[in-house]
């Protein structure tokens, strides 16, 4: 009876056959199991299809390794297949050259079959088995080996202090997010999850710095936009300050500028604070808007800064001249209770800067502890008398 071979091409010698052979075609096998149990073989894949046999009782049979490396350069996507009764499986490397895929499959049948992506040049455990006659599967059993080039998929895979590259990407490629240096880096973001209830917290640590900021840095003259119904500002109960980065004015309005007022900050020493409504909009108090009261301190040449005091009492100690008040503004309103002290008898003088009606004053109430209110407007030249109240008791 002749011999026979299993599909890895081992020889089955009958029995009485291969006289004076069967030492060196034992020797033979012996070593296509060797091969099988972890031989390593390289294979060139410079064309497609690449079709891998089995040598019948030789030991150069690639498919009698367990361990093979795709070789060579190929130019187009390529197809390396295998005979349908080759059952087993292989440790494959793809060390081909050039972006093309390459798809290891059975020569025959629909069955299932395994492809390295264009750019993939990682490792692979191959089981390759026949589910019936004419459709066998080749499947990725999901424990290749990490490597540096090759594209891989990580699932439920804990990383200790891993270190990215330049840059992240997208499941479609792309750019998601860039990674720079820094030179003596200290201080980075903290990410952590939120609770039940809680939004998740990105923070900024450091490993020797405190008070640190974050930084937000939009390209050119784009603007950093938060998709959220309010924004709130603040630390653990401390005052919350919003200002600009700079020289820069801050300004305040609805729908980027468009048909709406504006609050501006004007920066600088003695900056305004200017509210400008649109078209025919007006500045809107739901509820009381005042001017806080300024006790001035008694002065016989009265001074009076009407920017930091618009609202204004004293109480006279002795006669008075008030002086031209300082850092008035064109059409500004400004008022001042002038209260008699418990003597009495102060008389009320006022610089030619004061105009009022007929050019005259009033004449200032004399009795202790009664108060006189005088009231003007400035037209950029004269303080013009708007409304006078004499002999107020206010205690």
């Amino acid at each position: 009876m002749a011999s026979t071979y299993t599909p890895l091409g081992v020889e089955l010698m009958a029995t009485g056959e291969n006289a004076g052979t069967w030492g060196t075609k034992t020797n033979t096998n012996l070593q296509i199991g060797e091969q099988y149990a972890g031989g390593y073989v390289e294979q060139a894949i410079t064309s497609t299809p690449t079709t891998l046999s089995v040598s019948d009782g030789s030991t150069g049979a690639v498919l009698a390794h367990r361990i093979i490396k795709f070789t060579g350069t190929i130019g187009e996507n390529t197809v390396v297949t295998i005979p349908i009764d080759v059952q087993t499986f292989y440790i494959i490397t793809n060390g081909s050259s050039g972006s093309y895929t390459v798809q290891f499959k059975y020569v025959t049948g629909s069955g299932s079959s395994v492809t390295w992506a264009a750019t993939d040049k990682g490792t692979k455990i191959i089981y390759a088995a026949a589910d019936d006659g004419t459709n066998p599967n080749i499947v990725d059993v999901g424990m290749g080996t990490v490597t540096l080039t090759g594209t891989e998929t990580l699932t439920n895979k804990t990383l200790t202090s891993p270190k990215i590259g330049t840059s992240i990407l997208d499941t479609g490629g792309n750019e998601l997010m860039k990674i720079t240096v820094t030179g003596s880096a200290e201080n980075e973001f903290t990410m952590a999850a939120g609770a039940s209830g809680a939004g998740p917290t990105l923070s900024s640590t450091g490993s020797s710095d405190t008070n640190i900021d974050i930084n937000l840095v939009p390209a050119g003259t784009g603007n950093v936009n938060l998709s959220a119904d309010a924004v709130q500002i603040g630390d653990n109960n401390a005052n919350a300050t919003l200002t600009t980065q700079g020289t820069g004015d801050l300004i305040l309005n609805t729908n980027n500028g468009t048909n709406a007022g504006n609050i501006t900050l004007l920066d600088g020493a003695n900056g305004d604070i200017e509210f400008t409504n649109n078209g025919t909009g007006v500045v809107k108090f739901n509820d009381a808007a005042y001017f806080p009261e300024a006790t001035l301190t008694f002065d016989a040449t009265q001074d009076w800064d009407v920017q930091a005091a618009p609202v204004a009492k004293v109480t006279l100690t002795n006669n008075v001249v008030f002086d031209a008040p300082s850092n008035p503004t064109t059409g500004q309103f400004v008022s001042i209770l002038c209260i008699q002290d418990g003597t009495g008898s102060r008389t009320i003088g006022w610089n030619a800067v004061f105009e009022f009606a007929a050019d005259t004053a009033p004449t200032a109430t004399t009795t202790a502890d009664q108060a006189d209110l005088f009231s003007f407007r400035y037209n950029g030249t004269k303080w013009l008398s708007v409304g006078t109240t004499l002999d107020l008791a206010v205690a």
